[in-house]
Formats: C-alpha cells, structure tokens, sequence
C-alpha cells in the first residue's frame, strides 16, 4: 500500500504541473515570502502548454484525470456560486454527469459478466452509446424485454485501486494534522476521512444502490413532492443496475423550466421541505444531491415534482441525533441563542466549563446578521468561516456522523440559490419543524413508544430473573469483578425502564381500564433496581 501511495502522490504532482494548478494558489492574497515561493519551481522555468486552456478548464480536467475522489470534491464546489468566480463554477458543474466516458465495449463485457447472459437475451434493445457517465459508473439506456423503458448503470473498471491510494493520503494528512494541530484535533479529521471511506466503498456496491432507491421510493409513494424510479431487482448485481428510465428537465435547466412556466417558488420550497422530510420523518436522506442527480416532472409545471436518481450515498441519524438537531434549529429560528449554547454545552460539543453567557453572545454576533433576508443576500460562506472561528474560540467538536448531512444541506442551499434566490429558507422550514416537534410528543406517539417498551418486558423479565439468580449463588457462579459491575449497571437500566414505564402509565389515563395500580408497581420496582445496592 505505502508504495502505491507514492506512486498516486507523483501521479497528483504530475497532474498539478500539467494543469498548473499552481496558478489558482498564487491568485490568492498570499504572503511575500509565499508568492516568492512560485519562481523557485523548476516547472515554471518552462513554457506553459496549457496556456490556451481558461482556468475553469484546467482545473476540470485535473480533478477528471485524477479520479473519482477529486471529481466529487468538484460536484460539491459547483453548487457553491457564492464561494466561486462564475467561470470556475460553470466548469465545475461539467463534472455532475459529463465526465469522458468509458469503452462501450468494455461496458458490454462488464454486463455480460454480471447478468451471465448475453445482452440480446435480456433486452430488446440497448444503446450502446452511453446516455451518462459520472465519477463512479456510467449509464445507457435500453429496453427490457417485456417492454419497459430503464438505464443500465455499470460501475467503472479499475476504480478500487485508486480510491484506496487516494483515501491512504488522506489517512496521512488526516493523522498529521491531529499531531500537529490541536484546531483539528476539534475536527476529528481521522474519523471524517473514516467515514467518507465508508460512503465511497459502499457506493461501488449498486445493489447498496438498489436497496436505497427502494426504500426513498416507498418512503415518498404517492408524494407530490418527490418521486423515484422503480428498481428491477431480477437484473441488478453488484456492478450492474437496472432500473425504470425516466424523463424530466434537468434542475439546473432554468431556460426549459421557465419555458413551461414552473413554478420556481414552490419548487424550491419543495426541495426544503423535502430534505426536511428525509431527515426528521424518515432518518433515511439522499446524501448525493447535486444538479446532476435531480430532474424536475414535465406534467403540472405549476405543482412541480421532483425526481431523484443515483441513491448510492444516503444518511441516516439517530433518534438523539434528530433530537438534537431540531431543538438546535427551533431555538435558531426563535433566535433563543442562549438555548442553542446550553444545547451545545449539555450535548457535550463544547467543554461543561464553558461560560454560557460568552458562548450566547458569539452564537448571537454571527447569526443575527442572516435573519430576514433571502438566499440572494446571505453568503453562507462567510457565516460557515465565522462559525467555524467561533468553533476554534470555545473548543467545540465536530461531529463525524453529520458530515454528510452538512454536505446535503451544502447542496440544496446551493440548488434553492440557482432556483429561486428570494427563498426564506428560515420561514419554509420552521412550520416544518414545528409540526415535527408536536408529533413527537403527541398521545400517538407516546402511546407507540409505550407499546414497544411493553413488547420488551418478557425479554427484560428474563434478563432480571437471570441476573437475580447469578448474584443469589455468588459462589456457585463466580464472576470476575468487571463482570459484576456489569451487572449492576443493566439493574440501574431495568429500573431506569420500569420507572420509566411507571410514568406513562401513570399519565396515560385512558390508556388502560385497570386504575393505577400497574404503574405503581412498575414505578416500584424501577426505584428499588436502582437504589439497591
């Protein structure tokens, strides 16, 4: 691996004096002593090949030449118009679903391999021209035999051995960093590189793929919000997808979109309230949401529907994970700062000794300034590099589990931008919010909650009568002390439960027929668990 790391980093150098990348750098507001730096680089000694080439250009095809990682990273900065000059961004945006293909015949082959058939015994017809090709895997479309319409995905040849090399650098300089730096200790760098690693392996697997796309699919059956493409499982593998091909307006067509007179405004007040959906009601989120993999229906221009494809990356949080994120966003849009910093100091993110007072004033100082303005007027930029100080000022952790969610967000801040720039992203997501927040604590909910702590209680019951058992016969059962203290602590979980369930028996009132006296047990025997020695 180390030797193929060195080989990938020469393979990076070559490609950055081949593009001159090194431009971009020296374009900035950089130091004397760094500007200096540029003339005693050998490379630029020499005449420029790529002279002719803009700058937009050269960095596009550097970060096509070297891979699938890099080609991502530029996905993500052509949604950021407001972080980019408009040349490098409308090059960027080339890279959503115009990467240089991949031998067709090659393609073909791989299919063959995957099905164990022949391509004219499974479909009618087959483009062999691909229809779209990404960073990962390209598409073309055909026709089964029993009529219906789909795109074949097919993953790239080749693919693993060069990620591995690229995310052993970012090991590297993840693990660096964290040695030498304590700021990014705070950014957990090691664990975000983990995580990505994670995302990018998963994503070669398209029957991953295929799984996601089902379950977004029943997740918004019969929305008129969302809608996407049927999977045929019988001729999906590994490296091969198929699935329903559908038509609509690229997302980013703003021309063909006013053409058939789109509702822009509820079009990006659907993409809000969509993510929102995704992230609260279902904790299941397409996580790879740029241009290239949105499409917009041709039928109802004026209640439009979204369309969405490539479900190779998706999220999910935990119940304490949504918990938290919607009490930070509410107190947010209530402006309550000082609820959003003692949510932070409570959810260990910043230190217990921090001062809140402090901590309220620089939550205050930077997001006062966005309030009551659209996108247009908002650089997200800005208010991400403030945070971000501030972060660094209190000692505030990042969390690795939300990266992709932060990325989402990225993206679809970026897409409501291009759609519809007066949108008041805070006045479309908070009655979502709201809503959300009065279902969690309302009787149904409670009361589903209640039921399965109840279908848990034989299982607990088991557990207790074993555990009593073990601690009556001390000596015919010796336990290491580990062991015992163990022990202990599933007590204090049991009782913990009962007491638990005690209480919302006891408020529950209709709920039963039987009077009081079952929370009250419940309530007892939670209380002696956990008090007992």
């Amino acid at each position: 691996m180390k030797l193929l790391a060195v080989r990938r980093l020469l393979r990076i150098q070559r490609v950055v004096i081949r593009y001159r990348l090194d431009d971009l750098l020296f374009e900035l507001p950089l130091p004397w002593f760094l500007l200096a730096l540029r003339f005693a680089l050998p490379w630029r000694w020499f005449p420029r090949r790529t002279l002719d080439l803009s700058r937009g250009t050269r960095l596009r095809l550097a970060l096509q030449d070297l891979g699938p990682i890099f080609i991502k990273f530029g996905q993500i900065l052509s949604t950021r118009r407001d972080l980019l000059p408009e040349d490098i961004a409308d090059e960027l945006m080339l890279l959503q679903d115009r990467v240089p293909p991949f031998d067709s015949q090659t393609a073909v082959k791989l299919i063959e391999a995957q099905l164990g058939k022949k391509i004219g015994e499974v479909f009618s017809r087959f483009d062999i021209e691909p229809l779209a090709s990404a960073s990962v895997a390209q598409v073309h479309a055909a026709q089964l035999k029993s009529g219906e319409e789909v795109v074949v995905k097919v993953i790239r040849p080749g693919l693993k051995p060069i990620i591995a090399q690229d995310l052993a650098w970012l090991f590297l300089l993840a693990r660096a960093a964290e040695r030498v730096s304590a700021d990014a200790r705070l950014l957990h760098p090691v664990d975000v590189v983990s995580d990505y690693e994670k995302t990018i392996y998963d994503e070669l697997d398209l029957l991953r793929e295929a799984a996601n796309a089902s379950q977004l699919r029943r997740n918004f059956e019969g929305s008129e919000m969302m809608y996407v493409p049927q999977v045929y499982w019988d001729w999906c593998r590994p490296k091969v997808l198929v699935m329903e091909r559908i038509y609509g307006i690229q997302v980013t067509d703003l021309a063909t979109l006013a053409d058939q007179r789109t509702d822009m405004k509820m079009l990006a007040e659907r993409g809000v309230e969509i993510f929102f959906t995704q992230v609260f009601r279902d904790s299941f989120f397409h996580a790879d949401m740029h241009p290239g993999n949105i499409f917009v229906s041709t039928v109802n221009p004026w209640s439009p529907k979204y369309i969405a494809i490539d479900c190779g990356i998706v999220g999910s949080l935990t119940p304490e994970d949504q918990d938290y994120l919607a009490r930070n966003l509410f107190a947010f849009f209530k402006r309550d700062y000082r609820r959003v910093a003692q949510l932070h100091i409570d959810s260990g993110w910043v230190p217990a000794h921090t001062k809140l007072n402090e901590f309220e004033a620089a939550i205050r100082t930077v997001c006062e300034p966005i309030f009551e303005k659209p996108l247009k007027d908002i650089s997200f930029g800005q208010v991400l590099m403030r945070l971000f100080q501030t972060a660094r000022r209190f000692n505030m952790e990042v969390q690795p589990q939300l990266v992709l969610l932060q990325k989402t967000l990225l993206n679809i801040e970026g897409l409501g931008r291009q759609l519809y720039p007066e949108l008041d992203l805070w006045s479309t997501a908070q009655p979502f919010l709201e809503r959300w927040m009065r279902e969690r604590v309302s009787p149904k909910t409670l009361l589903g909650n209640l039921q399965g702590q109840i279908e848990q209680l034989p299982h607990l019951a088991s557990m207790t009568r074993d555990l009593l058992e073990r601690m009556a016969q001390p000596q015919a059962n010796p336990e290491p002390k580990e062991h015992r203290s163990k022990d202990d602590w599933l007590l204090r979980l049991l009782g913990t439960l009962h007491l638990s369930g005690g209480a919302l028996l006891a408020v529950g009132g209709p709920l039963h027929d039987l009077g009081q006296w079952p929370a009250g047990i419940m309530a007892a025997i939670g209380v002696y668990l956990i008090v007992r020695r």
